[in-house]
């Protein structure tokens, strides 16, 4: 059984996962990967290891979703899907509750996370640092998908806009997530505030202990991802009167759903044919996650586009220094 809470301590992530670069392969192509990961197609993803004898085909397959607010009640929520799994791939299948972005990825890079969700931000460091390839996004039948950056304050605000939140203090999730901290540091100046500089940012840890600052007066506003709020307040952990939107984003990519590179190729095709042939109807699954129907096919080259994008105007670099800062 894992632990993961051997895993969590920054120092310890930097130092042992990432301390050499002695196991890198003898391949010119790397792009922005980590050395011990070639990229000879271009893709940027890792590519599968040249070596048969590298490939991993475990007897039990380790599955982990992003770091939420309540881990057990997600593991309750996979649920169906684990069993559909574990029938397709013929293996056993294991929930990997993790409490940290860090710690996600550093389990993929150990080899001890099979099957992963990351989320928006922090994909790209699983596909730099740890390998991970990401296949599927949870989508609609017409092939949909994506949520939202919703910046919400308290109902009775005197902020109506963006502007208005010079002076205030606001709340981000963490310096790697997506909607939390990376799209607003990105795209707020063009709105007329710039964060850390306009208004006070303070890390709350997560989208939903941002929402409750709000919803408690702790903080002014907050930039929050709009599927993560609307799953909050279909549970009453928030009355959707208490607060409302000052402005919303064009849509962004959600929870890449992704495998280790150095899977077999049998295996990977048949945890492809798991995702996009599971059934969210009826499901704890397709109640939790409303308007979702199916798994899509999605590449990174293609719908991490954006989000890259974002990071570079940042001036994020896939390091596990900036992936620990989180």
């Amino acid at each position: 059984m894992f632990s993961p809470d051997k895993y969590l301590g920054a120092a310890v992530f930097v130092a042992l996962a990432f301390g050499s670069a002695a196991n890198a392969q003898d391949c010119p192509d790397h792009g922005e990967l980590d050395p011990i990961y070639c990229d000879s197609d271009g893709d940027l993803v890792a590519d599968a290891p040249t070596d048969e004898s590298e490939l991993v085909d475990p007897d039990t397959l380790v599955f982990a979703y992003t770091p939420v607010e309540d881990p057990a009640v997600y593991e309750d929520i996979w649920d169906p899907f684990i069993e559909h799994l574990s029938e397709v791939t013929g293996k056993k299948v294991q929930f990997f509750a993790v409490q940290s972005n860090s710690a996600e990825v550093e389990a993929m890079r150990s080899g001890r996370l099979h099957i992963a969700g990351f989320s928006t931000g922090p994909t790209p460091f699983a596909v730099n640092l740890a390998g991970a390839v990401p296949f599927a996004l949870m989508g609609s039948d017409d092939g949909r998908f994506g949520y939202t950056l919703q910046v919400f304050t308290q109902a009775d605000s005197d902020i109506q806009e963006m502007s208005d939140l010079a002076g205030k203090r606001v709340a981000h999730t963490s310096p790697t997530s997506n909607s939390g901290n990376q799209a607003p540091r990105a795209l707020f100046p063009a709105l007329g505030v710039v964060p850390d500089e306009d208004y006070e940012v303070t890390y709350s840890g997560s989208h939903d202990q941002s929402m409750l600052g709000v919803v408690a007066g702790d903080y002014d506003a907050a930039p929050v991802a709009s599927e993560v709020v609307d799953r909050m307040a279909e549970r009453g952990l928030y009355d959707p009167a208490d607060v409302r939107v000052i402005w919303e984003s064009e849509p962004f990519p959600t929870t890449s759903y992704t495998y280790a590179h150095n899977l077999a190729p049998e295996l990977k095709e048949k945890i492809e044919e798991a995702f996009f042939s599971f059934d969210f109807a009826g499901t704890a699954l397709g109640e939790e996650f409303e308007g979702v129907s199916k798994f899509i096919p999605i590449t990174y080259n293609d719908q991490w586009a954006v989000i890259r994008e974002i990071q570079q105007a940042n001036g994020v670099s896939y390091t596990p220094e900036d992936l620990a800062a989180e």
